[in-house]
């Protein structure tokens, strides 16, 4: 049970939102910018799948499950891929340039002043552009926040993890601004 009434029993930031609509707007247009803008050379399965990495890091039940299963959607990875990333971005099977980006990303989980050159230089050599390291840094701090007020105000979040799975091509078709609040258990 959330710490605060938030007069629904919707899960997660979706419970949130529906008790803010006007925080909800916000939030969704900023989801939608740096996670499906077409104007960028990151996949929209690499870029939730940077934010399901800083929300595994945070330990947010619920938003690396919403996001980890759209990144294998779009991926096309089941949830023990995702897991494998999570849990080891060394061994992973994903480019040498994604590997660079999830250590900024988990940099900028500790904290923006543990990005260091070193970070943004590898990332470079394994080929990542100044957008792509751009876009990293604002997902993973995005990322921080989101993880946070969803736990910080303790919403629920369904533990069955198909649950996720099942829902992964309906948020990929809806987006984020589309998103209806009237969102079922």
């Amino acid at each position: 049970m959330a710490y605060i009434d938030l007069q629904n029993e919707l899960p997660g930031i979706r419970g949130l939102m529906a008790y803010s609509p006007a925080t909800a707007k916000v939030l969704n247009e900023l989801a939608e910018q740096l996670l499906r803008n077409e104007e960028n050379s990151l996949t929209r399965g690499e870029r939730e799948l940077i934010a399901t990495y800083i929300s595994y890091k945070n330990d947010c039940f619920f938003c690396q499950n919403v996001h980890g299963a759209l990144a294998g959607y779009y991926l096309q990875l089941d949830s023990k891929g995702i897991d494998g990333i999570k849990e080891n971005t060394v061994s992973a099977p994903i480019s040498e340039k994604m590997k660079g980006l999830l250590e900024i990303a988990a940099a900028v989980q500790q904290g923006g002043k543990y990005v260091e050159q070193a970070h943004i230089d590898a990332a470079r050599s394994k080929g990542a552009n100044d957008r792509e390291i751009h876009d990293t840094v604002l997902i993973a701090a995005a990322f921080c926040m989101y993880n946070r007020y969803v736990d910080g105000l303790a919403t629920w979040a369904p533990e069955d993890r198909q649950y996720y799975i099942d829902r992964a091509p309906v948020r990929a078709a809806e987006g984020y601004i589309n998103t209806p609040l009237n969102f079922k258990k």
